[in-house]
């Protein structure tokens, strides 16, 4: 009687024993997935160079995710104006978009229909300049010849077809004014104009590119400047374009700086977004800057000062907390 009474205890704490250390590692597992967070980071075509700058960011936080719970992830999408609205919309977390869009998000200009009051500024990254990449046999010396010809504006939702209708405007030309008004992504406007599909494109992008750099080593190409008083008045009136040149050197039988002009690339992302989050994605970015620096040349020379340069939305209130850490604000 003693022993079956003694292997009943037995088994009762043994199955007791067994279902608290179930409960413990369910708690934990919750606890472990309350506490991970997963973000998403909009960028634009995998030749450009927001690409690459979503994957630099993802890395910086992704080393230090034991810490902080967080686990980034990169989105190749339609480019600037599909980052803003889709993080206005919560569908990204963060996205990679020009000055100019964000400029235009915050003041309610097209193709934005309203002012985006809950847009932020996280920091911005690397100066892109505008450029006109053409064919050598397409017969298109001057910005202003392109009328009559076969240009790729880029992809709708892009930061390229909207930067590429204010070209058409400081030309004085339209849609119409072309032969062929492309509407192909970044990735797919080499191909077209090596196929003699396309007589050019615009693009403003920072450098070097590893796209742009094949189009040069594997077909006859030049960049056209992009100067003149149309262009004078069109950076005059735009506070987030300033004058600049594309590097020279850089490209195949590019060997000197072409004139143009530029904006910068910049981080978003929304009101909603917790302040804690941006916090620690600033911080995984500026507290070991200099091994981001090394993940693409186009961030060479950045500095903590310039990445808070070329922002017109306001900044988030956990990058704000940052920068005034490190006293940048």
């Amino acid at each position: 009687m003693k022993r079956h009474l003694f292997l009943a205890l037995s088994m009762a704490l043994s199955v007791a024993l067994s279902m608290a250390l179930s409960s413990l590692f369910l708690a934990g597992a919750a606890d472990t997935a309350l506490a991970a967070r997963f973000i998403s980071i909009g960028t634009g075509g995998v030749t450009g160079v927001y690409y690459p700058t979503g994957g630099a960011i993802c890395r910086q936080v992704n080393q230090e995710r034991k810490r902080h719970g967080i686990r980034c992830t990169v989105e190749s999408t339609g480019g600037s104006v599909y980052n803003a609205k889709n993080v206005l919309a919560g569908e990204l977390d963060f996205g990679v978009a020009q000055s100019d869009v964000q400029w235009k998000a915050v003041n309610g200009v097209k193709p934005f229909d309203e002012k985006e009051s809950k847009l932020r500024s996280v920091f911005s990254v690397h100066p892109e300049t505008a450029i006109l990449v053409v064919r050598q046999d397409s017969g298109i010396r001057m910005a202003k010849d392109i009328k009559g010809k076969r240009i790729n504006l880029g992809n709708p939702g892009s930061g390229q077809e909207s930067t590429s209708q204010e070209v058409l405007n400081a030309l004085g030309l339209s849609k119409d004014d072309l032969t062929l008004a492309g509407t192909l992504r970044s990735s797919e406007q080499g191909d077209a104009l090596r196929d003699n599909k396309i007589d050019g494109f615009f693009y403003t992008v920072g450098h070097p590119n590893g796209g742009i750099k094949d189009i040069f080593f594997s077909s006859e190409a030049s960049i056209i400047p992009l100067t003149g008083s149309g262009f004078d008045r069109m950076i005059s009136a735009a506070p987030y374009y300033v004058n600049a040149e594309t590097p020279g050197g850089i490209y195949r039988g590019v060997p000197n700086p072409v004139p143009t002009f530029a904006v910068k690339a910049t981080f978003i992302t929304s009101a909603d977004q917790p302040d804690e989050v941006v916090y620690e994605v600033v911080k995984a970015v500026f507290d070991d800057l200099d091994s981001f620096k090394k993940l693409h040349p186009a961030y060479a020379h950045l500095t903590p000062r310039q990445m808070l340069e070329g922002l017109s939305a306001p900044l988030h209130p956990g990058a704000l907390q940052y920068f005034k850490e490190k006293g940048l604000k």
